[in-house]
């Protein structure tokens, strides 16, 4: 059973060791620890059978938010992990009135574009030379989020 909760303290060591297994240039210990404290941004950590096995990251910017990470321990991945972050981090966005969510990816990602597009994010352009190691390009996708009227 997957379990989805927001990150606490005891979560960014977890989070650190997974960005240096999964990105090139991983975040720190002390950068997602700051996270905690910014109040613009949602931390999302999953427990696979009680195990840490992902998390997912947003910086907010009403009313959008811009996903920063989305991993999975990689013995961990294909049993639903990434879909069930995405799923919580857009319903838990919406929820704050956020009305839409833009992402980064790379263009040889190919796992996580058909994971994107399966939640129903569409490409809307194109960032050359985004990444730098590997240098890649960055495609840049975005999805309007189910949420309340922010005018009423």
């Amino acid at each position: 059973m997957i379990e989805i909760q927001e990150m606490t303290a005891a979560d960014v060591a977890d989070i650190a060791a997974l960005e240096r297994l999964c990105f090139s240039a991983p975040w720190s210990e002390n950068s997602i620890a700051e996270e905690l404290e910014t109040g613009f941004s949602l931390w999302l950590v999953a427990r696979l059978d009680g195990a840490f096995s992902g998390y997912v990251g947003a910086q907010l910017v009403p009313p959008e938010a811009d996903m920063m990470n989305l991993a999975v321990v990689p013995e961990l991945r294909r049993r639903g992990t990434a879909q069930a972050l995405l799923q919580a981090l857009q319903e838990r966005l919406a929820a704050r009135g956020i009305g839409s969510m833009t992402l980064e990816v790379r263009a040889s990602n190919l796992p996580a574009q058909r994971l994107y597009t399966a939640a129903g994010f569409a490409c809307i352009g194109r960032r050359p030379n985004y990444y730098l190691a590997p240098r890649e390009d960055a495609l840049i996708l975005r999805k309007e989020l189910d949420h309340a009227d922010p005018c009423h």
